[in-house]
């Protein structure tokens, strides 16, 4: 089983203090490191994608999986604009963070110019594409979600709460993305689990990453914007309240009324135990400051995996005997 400490060797190796320019570069050329910018580690938030298909509990066509196939490229193509043009504009702040001095903007294997140039095109590519390919909506939501995202770059970040919002939003965003493209209505239950646990997350990160630049010698508030404006005791009461509000809304999902048992066993309800345990289990990770990477996180405890694959099987043996 993987460990909470665990996930902090990579971000805690390499030492204290703030790398001088170019010290983190890291071989590969300009090609690499806009690769690297794009945060190809990170594409696995995208599969939300998926989310409302999988929530609806039908079987998809062949086309519509193609379409949704699309979407999900679309996605992560106007995500990576976002990273290339926040890394071009953060790149002093990311020199004082023991891990973001790395990044290639932040470390010159990237030039700022090239970054705002490749970012520019994906975040204006990505929603023409959609219009043509899938439906106006669907362009509709990702350009809102490339110009919330640089409107969060320019000014919201320095916004307090409202900075968390927006990351919040952008979740959910994703998970919408897939409903709104194959035409699926998206219920209220959905949206309020998704918010809430997108929440959950996003103030579990931010908790981490105070835990971690305060135990430094950097400046906290240099790390990232408004960061030191909060207090661990504030983050940690919102990924808490976010936490319990996103396992109350899935647990009144599975037992409103009219949710029947159908089938041998009442797979609804009993989806509630796996999917309460991955909230615990992540909120291990959370409380020992080390959910600063969630897709280490999530990808890299096996406990968590196996929590999770559980959960979809009963989650799929209920939308086949509903």
């Amino acid at each position: 089983m993987g460990e909470p400490s665990a996930v902090l060797v990579e971000e805690t190796t390499g030492g204290a203090g703030i790398a001088p320019l170019g010290a983190g570069r890291v071989p590969g050329g300009l090609p690499a490191g806009l690769v690297r910018t794009a945060r190809p580690r990170q594409w696995v938030k995208n599969g939300l994608v998926l989310a409302a298909p999988f929530a609806a509990g039908r079987l998809l066509s062949a086309r519509e999986c193609v379409q949704l196939g699309v979407v999900l490229v679309l996605f992560t193509a106007c995500a990576s604009a976002v990273y290339l043009i926040n890394d071009a504009r953060d790149a002093e702040a990311d020199r004082a963070h023991p891990v973001k001095r790395r990044r290639p903007v932040a470390s010159g294997q990237v030039p700022a110019g090239v970054a705002y140039a490749a970012g520019g095109t994906l975040a204006v590519a990505a929603p023409v594409t959609a219009a043509l390919t899938c439906n106006a909506d669907t362009a509709g939501l990702l350009a809102g979600y490339v110009l919330m995202q640089l409107a969060y770059c320019l000014r919201l970040k320095h916004v307090l709460v409202v900075d968390l919002v927006v990351v919040t939003t952008g979740f959910l965003m994703r998970a919408m993305a897939g409903g709104v493209a194959l035409g699926i209505g998206l219920s209220r239950w959905f949206l309020i689990t998704s918010g809430f646990c997108a929440l959950f997350v996003v103030a579990a990160k931010r908790y981490s990453e105070l835990v971690l630049m305060s135990g430094r010698d950097g400046d906290v508030a240099a790390s990232r914007a408004l960061l030191g404006a909060y207090t661990s005791g504030y983050l940690r009461f919102v990924w808490q309240l976010a936490a319990g509000v996103g396992m109350l809304a899935y647990c009144l999902w599975a037992m409103e009324t009219g949710a029947r048992p159908s089938g041998l066993l009442p797979w609804r309800q009993l989806s509630m135990v796996p999917f309460i345990l991955s909230v615990l289990r992540y909120a291990v990770f959370a409380d020992a400051g080390s959910a600063g990477a969630p897709e280490d996180v999530l990808l890299r405890d096996r406990a968590l995996v196996t929590i999770g694959l559980a959960w979809g099987a009963l989650y799929v043996l209920a939308a086949v005997n509903r």
